[in-house]
């Protein structure tokens, strides 16, 4: 695998920008891709830093791009940064034209950890025309927020305004109202010993209630990256089925 650091000019966020990219190697295209996202303290180096991920992705073709979302929630902000335009237009389109990727829906996947869990949740959610399968691990209590809106952290405030829920950053909203026809595959997982299992687990009966399919584990461990290390592991291979089951065409995976 070949890692590399991304450079490039997002519209949205009118700045340069950045995104960590593991790249395969020895392998032909057109690759299949896999956006994944990091949670609120870090950057788009966060898990290459902490997890073996890179050798983790050496069994598998994606091309998977890191990206840097600030502590922007992967949202628009209103009268802020706009992170989720900056991924799914700017980002997206970059890669596909820089690089040989399969433009198909089903060959591009979207995952991540607490921030960048409720991150591919609403991405891979919102736009199922861009992501075919969505990875969720620990996911921020950014989910309930937005859709009950019951404190005045100003963290939240910032990234959603002050009265998100019923619209695009409202997951619960989001749900109700989703297409399952074409809905993405999902795989939600949180630690029994993280602080945000409620969270998981609430919005986890949620989706039950909707009839919504999707994979929902609990796993030993905390908010932690030995946790995330070991969860990253399940999400390529996740990821891979999802791309296999979606197109009968595809060589990609064992």
């Amino acid at each position: 695998m070949a890692l590399c650091e991304l450079r490039y000019f997002s519209a949205a966020l009118e700045k340069m920008t950045a995104a960590t990219l593991i790249l395969p190697e020895g392998r032909s295209g057109p690759f299949p891709t896999f956006y994944l996202l990091h949670g609120l303290s870090d950057d788009h180096t966060a898990w290459t830093r902490n997890t073996s991920l890179e050798r983790y992705a050496a069994a598998y073709p994606f091309l998977i791009v890191m990206p840097d979302g600030g502590r922007g929630y992967y949202s628009d902000a209103p009268g802020g940064d706009a992170y989720e335009t900056a991924i799914v237009r700017d980002l997206v389109t970059y890669v596909d034209q820089t690089f040989q990727t399969d433009p198909r829906p089903e060959a591009r996947a979207i995952g991540g950890l607490s921030m960048g869990g409720y991150g591919a949740l609403k991405l891979g959610m919102g736009y199922p025309d861009l992501f075919g399968s969505v990875t969720s691990h620990s996911c921020s209590r950014a989910v309930l927020w937005t859709h009950e809106s019951n404190t005045d952290e100003e963290k939240f405030l910032r990234a959603f305004g002050p009265m998100p829920r019923g619209g695009s950053s409202d997951l619960f909203a989001l749900a109700e109202r989703i297409d399952q026809a074409g809905l993405p595959a999902l795989s939600l997982d949180c630690g029994t010993e993280d602080e945000l299992l409620e969270v998981n687990r609430h919005f986890h009966a949620h989706l039950e209630a909707l009839h919504i399919p999707h994979l929902y584990r609990e796993y030993p461990g905390g908010h932690a990256w030995d946790y995330w290390d070991r969860r990253i592991q399940e999400a390529l291979a996740f990821h891979a089925r999802a791309l296999h089951l979606a197109s009968e065409r595809s060589s990609y995976v064992p």
